[in-house]
C-alpha cells in the first residue's frame, strides 16, 4: 500500500486540474463534447452506428464530467477504491471510444461518395474528435492503470 501522501493516490479540489493525467478530464470533456455536437448534426446512414456513437460520446462525457466534479470536490477521501474506480472508468471509455471512432470512420467511408460535402466534412470531422478523444482517454487509461497498480 502507499502512503497517504503519495502520488499514487487520488488528487482533490483543484489540485484535479494540476496533475497528470487527473488534467487529461478537460480535452476528454471538450473532444467528447464535439463528438457528440457534430455526430448529432449529421447525417449517418447506418442509425445503429449513429446511436452507438451518440451514446458513447454522450455517456462518456457525463461520466468525465461526474468523475471531474467528485474528485474536485474531494468525494473519494484518499480511498484507493477510487483509484481502481477511474481505471475501470477510463478503460470502459477508451474501449467504447475505439470501438465508436472505428464505427464513425467505416460508415463515413462507406457514403463518401453518395454524400453531399457539407455532411461528408462533418462527418471527418466527427471521426477526426472521435479517434482524437480515444487517444486522450486511452492515454488517460495507461496512467490510471499504473496509478492503480502501484496504489
Amino acid at each position: 500500500m502507499s502512503s497517504p501522501g503519495s502520488t499514487t493516490s487520488l488528487p482533490s479540489g483543484l489540485s484535479v486540474l494540476t496533475t497528470f493525467p487527473d488534467v487529461l478530464f478537460i480535452p476528454e470533456i471538450i473532444f467528447g463534447g464535439l463528438v457528440w455536437i457534430l455526430v448529432a448534426s449529421s447525417k449517418v446512414p447506418f442509425p445503429i452506428v449513429q446511436g452507438w456513437v451518440m451514446f458513447v460520446s454522450v455517456f462518456c462525457f457525463v461520466m468525465s464530467i461526474i468523475l471531474l466534479c467528485l474528485y474536485i470536490c474531494s468525494v473519494h477521501g484518499g480511498s484507493s477504491f477510487w483509484v481502481t474506480l477511474d481505471a475501470i472508468c477510463q478503460s470502459t471509455a477508451a474501449l467504447f471510444y475505439l470501438s465508436a471512432a472505428v464505427l464513425e470512420a467505416y460508415s463515413t467511408y462507406a457514403f463518401r461518395i453518395t454524400e453531399l460535402g457539407l455532411i461528408y466534412r462533418e462527418n471527418i470531422a466527427a471521426v477526426v474528435f472521435a479517434f482524437l478523444a480515444t487517444l486522450v482517454y486511452v492515454i488517460h487509461k495507461v496512467f490510471s492503470l499504473l496509478r492503480w497498480k502501484s496504489s
